[in-house]
């Protein structure tokens, strides 16, 4: 048995293009030194890589380009859960320190009633939530329904909505008839428009079959009724570059893909990360009175530079934080200067709505404590750490910079 498992070692070494250096026993220790193979001893053999080459598959880089294999059937990436052995500080923050708006809030299933809109409430202060806004493309009569509850309740000042747009059929006379009720819902109680959702860009079709590209000069209007209106657009563009990338061993988000077949945009028929995201970038300077606010902080979290250079060159771009400080806790003390240089153009959005992951949110950007599990293991496999912003900034990013982009929230009675 172990001959067969050692010829086929070598023939798979042969094909990698690796060297297969004998691990029958461990070379001899040099006279007057340490054992050979390290500390230890008793570690020789291996198989010898190129340079900057990769492992053959089930060896890892024991030693620099040499591999070998575990002695054991190695875990696979679900059921590979190591307990950390570091002691650090621990800081759970269960409520945010200033009360908070949160731009991206899906609640639209918990303004039904009077009841699911006061357990509502009952949520948003055990966690500090001042604002929920819906950013559910509430329009419409559903829309006058959700702001007649809420206005005629205790909690009025709890809850605004945003209206959306329905990209159906753009063409000759849509412009009109999409301004139109973007102007009713205005005037119904809505606050701005969002979430525009991701299909916008990457599969919404125009009558002749063709794509429905975000800076598609037909919705012109409409960027620009909202800059009269002096409303946010709320807007998420395709998904982490990732998302577009082969399936395979090299992509980090390998998992999340492999649970989620609809975030899966690497099979073709979609348009690629970097063609997105130019469209989006042309729309934004197109329109530079109209407050662009990026979902997911334009899913640039991973390369801070190139979310740098679109804020430096469109200054009326703000971005959301919602589903991405994994990304902005492997890298903190880049993401808290970041968060410093532009603290007048971020806010706080959580994305989903549940209660029990809001204090991961506050212990990210309100502590430095460090090394701990991302919220969702599948968004991430590595550990973050939290950015320790000044109060100055957190006031900007909870509520005040939100407050400022967005008239039809309460301008009053925040913390100076």
């Amino acid at each position: 048995m172990r001959r067969t498992q050692l010829t086929f070692a070598v023939l798979a070494a042969s094909i990698l293009g690796v060297v297969w250096i004998g691990a029958q026993a461990p070379a001899p220790a040099p006279q007057g030194g340490a054992p050979a193979g390290g500390r230890g001893g008793g570690r020789g053999g291996g198989v010898a890589i190129a340079p900057g080459a990769e492992c053959p598959p089930g060896m890892t880089e024991w030693r620099t380009d040499n591999c070998r294999a575990p002695e054991f059937p190695a875990p696979s990436i679900l059921d590979y859960r190591p307990e950390s052995t570091l002691v650090v500080a621990t800081h759970e923050v269960p409520k945010a320190k200033y009360g908070v708006v949160d731009f991206h809030a899906h609640v639209q299933g918990q303004l039904g009633s009077a009841e699911s809109l006061a357990n509502l409430v009952k949520d948003l202060d055990s966690i500090g939530v001042k604002i929920a806004v819906a950013s559910d493309n509430i329009s419409g009569d559903r829309l006058k329904q959700i702001a007649a509850l809420v206005n005629g309740s205790p909690y009025k000042d709890r809850v605004r909505i945003l209206t959306g747009i329905n990209f159906a059929n753009v063409g000759p006379g849509w412009a009109d008839k999409a301004v139109a009720q973007l102007e009713a819902d205005i005037k119904a109680g809505a606050v701005g428009v969002g979430e525009v959702m991701k299909g916008f860009g990457l599969s919404t079709r125009k009558p002749d079959g063709s794509r429905l590209k975000t800076d598609d000069p037909e919705l012109d209007p409409v960027w620009e009724a909202a800059a009269r209106l002096n409303i946010p657009i709320f807007i998420h563009t395709a998904d982490p570059a990732e998302f577009f990338q082969p399936l395979d061993m090299h992509n980090e988000r390998w998992l999340e893909l492999a649970l989620f077949a609809d975030r899966r945009w690497n099979t073709g028929q979609y348009p690629s990360f970097d063609e997105l995201m130019a469209e989006r970038d042309r729309m934004v300077m197109k329109h530079p009175k109209t407050k662009f606010i990026l979902a997911h902080m334009s899913w640039y979290a991973n390369d801070l530079g190139r979310l740098s250079k679109l804020m430096d060159a469109a200054p009326n771009v703000t971005v959301e934080i919602g589903a991405i400080l994994y990304d902005l806790g492997r890298q903190p003390r880049a993401a808290r200067e970041f968060f410093v240089k532009y603290q007048d153009r971020i806010v706080f959005g959580k994305d989903t709505f549940d209660p029990r992951e809001y204090p991961h949110c506050w212990r990210m950007l309100e502590t430095a404590d460090e090394y701990f599990d991302p919220d969702r293991n599948y968004h991430a496999f590595w550990k973050v750490s939290a950015l320790d912003l000044p109060d100055a900034v957190l006031k900007k990013v909870y509520y005040q910079n939100a407050v400022r982009l967005t008239p039809g929230l309460p301008q009053s009675g925040w913390p100076r």
